[in-house]
């Protein structure tokens, strides 16, 4: 017996394309051809790769006019069609354009449509030609030749409308030795914890660390825009991302929104902070799981995201930042306050921050508590700009070494033995800062490294004494508070 008309979509599909043969059964009526009422199967290849979202929309509407002979196959040969129909025929966008046409150069594609919203991220990819439809009647009229859709370009200068500097280092009162950490942190993209009482502007420091971070290069901007479209964050105007992202998740953040994850893997907090800052704010307070979760970013700079139907692999090069109290009430230590709590729940709170990754994290400051005249009478600070300039000179001088983007706090062993010379007296203060510190081998790497750094703003070609007394240092508050 003969089968009726049907609509099947197979190879995987999420409900969104599951939910397309209605969209695309609208959208061809609409458009003012017919829809066939035949068996229609259409089959989304790789068979064991899950397919999800709208996106398939557009391409399976033209392979269904083009398989009845509504229009003619080779209209459509060549092209690559992205974007989800609406009932009425129109074209929506999307989230992931780039990523996805960022690909077809590798495989021979030469031209793609998109839906018009999404022209100027797609565009941003050179070497293709980027159509933007807005319905499908007038794309057809495209593809026929009766009223041809001129390709999209766009100039990536247009995004870059000068730094922006919303917060300004310029702005906070005192604490020298916090902002020449933080200095020290961003010349060579270093992790840092910084400790201290509650109102003291560990937040405030923080937020002004990417004023002083180099600005994006172009291809920086665009693996973070990358990362950006797929997970649907673009603004609309700016398809590119031009500043150094400063993500700030909130310390009830579950583990697969801090890593990334879910049922079908999409990049948490800590790849949207690529090539930024990812900055924990009171990170005792943060889940023990999501904290520890965090190891193997910080040692690799990705985050690899497995499940029954994909295994994904993010970016994930960040800075971390994180801030705390040194206790529970936030006052132990504090000239002004008195601490309420017992040793015993000083040491529970300081080790919910494990050694693993206190470990991994390269610089440890104290944040004192600013007096009435630190805040009434200290000059203003230097400005962002300047700060900036300095670590700008010190990267630099990584990049001439390591090669593009590499810097001081991802060396290898390997160039560790070979870019880290150090005088006489700098290697018996390292060794004795070693013995007696009880410094694991990592913490004696992440000296070296800081050290290297801080040679590197210095202009330094060895490491010397001062270098490596000064890096000891932003590791005493180990032995302070978690020996």
């Amino acid at each position: 017996m003969e089968c009726g008309p049907t609509f099947e979509i197979v190879g995987l599909p999420d409900a969104a394309v599951r939910e397309a043969k209605d969209r695309v059964r609208a959208a061809i009526k609409n458009a003012g051809f017919v829809f066939p009422a035949k068996r229609i199967t259409v089959n989304l290849a790789p068979a064991d790769l899950k397919k999800e979202g709208p996106v398939y929309d557009l391409a399976i509407s033209l392979g269904i006019l083009a398989s009845t002979e509504q229009i003619d196959y080779g209209l459509v040969d060549g092209y690559v069609f992205l974007g989800e129909l609406s009932l009425d025929g129109s074209i929506r966008g999307i989230n992931g354009v780039l990523p996805r046409v960022s690909l077809l150069p590798y495989d021979g594609c030469g031209q793609v449509v998109v839906p018009a919203e999404n022209a100027d991220e797609a565009a941003l990819i050179q070497g293709i030609n980027v159509y933007p439809a807005t319905n499908l009647i007038s794309l057809i009229r495209h593809l026929q030749g009766k009223k041809p859709i001129e390709p999209h370009a766009v100039d990536t200068h247009k995004f870059w409308n000068g730094r922006r500097v919303i917060a300004d280092m310029s702005e906070v009162r005192g604490q020298l030795a916090v902002k020449r950490a933080l200095e020290v942190a961003a010349a060579g993209g270093h992790n840092i914890l910084m400790l201290g009482s509650p109102g003291s502007g560990k937040t405030m420091l923080a937020r002004r660390l990417p004023g002083i971070l180099p600005e994006l290069s172009l291809a920086e901007a665009l693996e973070v825009t990358n990362l950006y479209s797929l997970a649907g964050l673009l603004q609309p105007g700016k398809p590119l991302v031009t500043e150094r992202p400063f993500r700030s998740p909130h310390h009830n953040i579950s583990t697969s929104a801090l890593v990334g994850g879910g049922k079908y893997p999409r990049p948490g907090e800590i790849s949207l902070a690529h090539l930024g800052v990812l900055f924990l704010d009171e990170v005792a307070e943060f889940k023990k799981d999501a904290l520890e979760s965090l190891r193997q970013p910080l040692e690799d700079g990705v985050v690899t995201i497995s499940r029954v139907h994909a295994s994904v692999t993010y970016p994930a090069r960040i800075m971390l930042v994180a801030s705390m109290n040194p206790c529970p009430c936030g006052f132990l230590g504090d000239a002004e306050r008195e601490c309420n709590c017992t040793p015993g729940q000083v040491q529970r709170y300081l080790h919910r921050l494990s050694g693993p990754l206190l470990d991994r994290i390269d610089l440890h400051i104290d944040v004192p508590r600013l007096s009435y005249d630190d805040l009434v009478q200290s000059p203003p600070g230097e400005a962002s700009e300047t700060i900036r300039r300095r670590v700008q000179r010190a990267r630099e001088i990584q990049y001439s070494r390591f090669g593009p983007d590499a810097v001081n706090a991802v060396m290898s062993p390997a160039q560790l033995k070979k870019y880290c010379r150090m005088d006489k007296e700098g290697a018996g203060l390292l060794r004795t800062a070693f013995e007696r510190l009880s410094l694991s081998a990592r913490s004696y790497n992440k000296i070296i490294k800081v050290a290297r750094t801080l040679a590197d703003l210095s202009a330094s070609e060895d490491i010397r004494a001062e270098h490596i007394a000064e890096a000891i240092q932003y590791r005493s508050m180990e032995r302070k508070y978690w020996q």
